[in-house]
C-alpha cells in the first residue's frame, strides 16, 4: 500500500512510521505545520509543532530512507481546532481539543488531502488498535491499546468506519517503554525525546490566562448554591466544572470544606461552586453522536469514559435517537462537565462518542 505518515518528531510516530516501512509499504512522511507562528524551541514536555519538532521529524524520515514533506494546515487548524476550543469556552462547556484535532486535522483534512494524492491509508503513532470484523461483512473496529496507560482510543473514538478503513496505527499492540527501545535500536534520535502533553497550542499550560487574552477580561460573581454572591472573577470562561483550585472565594465555607465549581452560566457570566458531593452526576445525555459500530440499543450495557485518561465506567443506555444518547452509570461520578466527549465501549472495541449536552 502506499502509506502516508504522520510525523509529530515524537518518538510514537517515528517508530510507527519504521513499522511501515518494514511492512513493505511504500512510506512518505509529512509533519503538520499547525502554528502560524511556531516556537523554535518547546518548553520542556509541553506543546508539539514547534519548528524543532520538524527538524525531529525530518532527521527521523532521513533514518528512514523516505520522502518527507512539510504540509501547512495553520489555518485549518485555527478555524477547526482553535476557534472552536475558544467558542466552546465562551460559552460555558469544557472541549477536548485532541479530539477535535483527531476528527478535523488529522483523518479529515489531512486523510481527505492523502487520498486525493493517490494513499491508501493514514499512518500515526497514536496508541489505538484497527482489528478487522468478526466476518467479512463487517468493517474494521477500533479497540483500546494493549498498554492502558497510553491508551489513545478516546480521542480516536470520533473517526467514522471509513475513516477507520484508511487509519494505521502499528503501536496499538506495543507497550510505550518497548517503543523507546525500539527507537534506540533503530537509531532514531527521538527516542529518549520526552512525550508532549497539555494543550498543544497553549505551551505554557495557563489555559486562564491564555483564554483572557482571546477574550479580555469580563468580571462577574461567584455564587453558592443558594445564589448568593460569595466571590468574583474576571471571566467565567476560565472555569470548568470540577475545578477546585484559583476560586479566591472571600468568605470559607460554613463547613469548613473546599467548594468546587458545580457550573458555569454564560448569560448571566455566573459561577456556580458547591460541595463535593453537589459533583456527583449519574446520568450523561449527549448530542452530535457518531457510530463506528452497530448502534446499541436501550437497554445495552456499555462501559463509558469522559476523559482521556479517565476510568472507564459501566453504565446502560437508557435513550438513543438519530442524533442522541443517553446512559446511566453504575455509579456516580464527579466533575462532568458540557463539551466533554463521551466514549462509549463494549468490551475493548469503541462502539461511538458524543458531546456531552447535559449531566442529572
Amino acid at each position: 500500500m502506499k502509506v502516508l505518515a504522520a510525523m509529530s518528531g515524537g518518538v510514537d510516530s517515528a517508530v510507527a512510521a519504521a513499522r511501515a516501512v518494514e511492512a513493505g509499504h511504500e512510506v512518505v512522511g509529512v509533519h503538520l505545520a499547525l502554528s502560524r507562528n511556531p516556537s523554535t524551541l518547546r518548553a520542556g514536555a509541553r506543546g508539539c509543532c514547534t519548528i524543532e519538532d520538524a527538524g525531529d521529524a525530518r532527521r527521523a524520515a532521513d533514518v528512514l530512507g523516505i520522502p518527507f514533506y512539510v504540509w501547512d494546515l495553520a489555518e485549518r487548524f485555527e478555524r477547526d481546532v482553535i476557534d472552536d476550543f475558544v467558542a466552546e469556552y465562551e460559552a460555558g462547556r469544557t472541549p477536548n481539543p485532541c479530539v477535535r484535532c483527531n476528527e478535523k486535522i488529522k483523518f479529515s483534512a489531512l486523510l481527505d488531502k492523502a487520498v486525493a494524492l493517490g494513499f491508501d491509508a493514514v499512518c500515526t503513532g497514536h496508541y489505538a488498535q484497527v482489528l478487522p470484523g468478526v466476518d467479512s461483512t463487517d468493517g474494521p473496529e477500533l479497540h483500546r491499546a494493549v498498554d492502558p496507560s497510553k491508551d489513545q482510543s478516546y480521542v480516536l473514538s470520533v473517526l467514522s468506519p471509513e475513516q477507520l478503513s484508511r487509519a494505521m496505527f502499528p503501536l496499538g499492540d506495543t507497550p510505550k517503554e518497548q517503543v523507546r527501545v525500539e527507537a534506540a535500536e533503530r537509531g532514531l534520535r527521538v527516542a529518549a525525546k520526552p512525550d508532549s502533553h497539555d494543550i498543544c497550542f497553549i505551551s505554557d499550560g495557563d489555559t486562564q490566562g491564555w483564554l483572557a487574552k482571546r477574550l479580555g477580561e469580563r468580571p462577574g460573581a461567584l455564587v453558592d448554591t443558594a445564589g448568593e454572591v460569595i466571590g468574583s472573577h474576571t471571566g467565567a470562561y476560565g472555569f470548568t466544572v470540577g475545578q477546585r483550585k484559583g476560586l479566591a472565594i472571600g468568605t470559607p465555607a460554613a463547613d469548613g470544606k473546599p467548594r468546587y465549581v458545580l457550573s458555569i452560566e454564560p448569560v448571566s457570566n455566573t459561577v456556580v461552586v458547591g460541595q463535593l458531593a453537589d459533583l456527583e452526576i449519574a446520568r450523561i445525555t449527549g448530542g452530535r453522536v457518531g457510530w463506528c459500530a452497530p448502534v446499541p440499543g436501550v437497554g445495552a450495557v456499555v462501559g463509558v469514559q469522559v476523559r482521556a485518561h479517565g476510568a472507564e465506567v459501566p453504565a446502560r443506555v437508557v435513550a438513543v435517537g438519530p442524533d442522541l444518547v443517553e446512559v446511566e452509570l453504575d455509579d456516580a461520578v464527579r466533575g462532568v462537565a458540557t463539551g466533554q466527549t463521551l466514549t462509549l465501549y463494549i468490551g475493548t472495541r469503541v462502539i461511538g462518542a458524543s458531546t456531552i449536552t447535559a449531566t442529572a
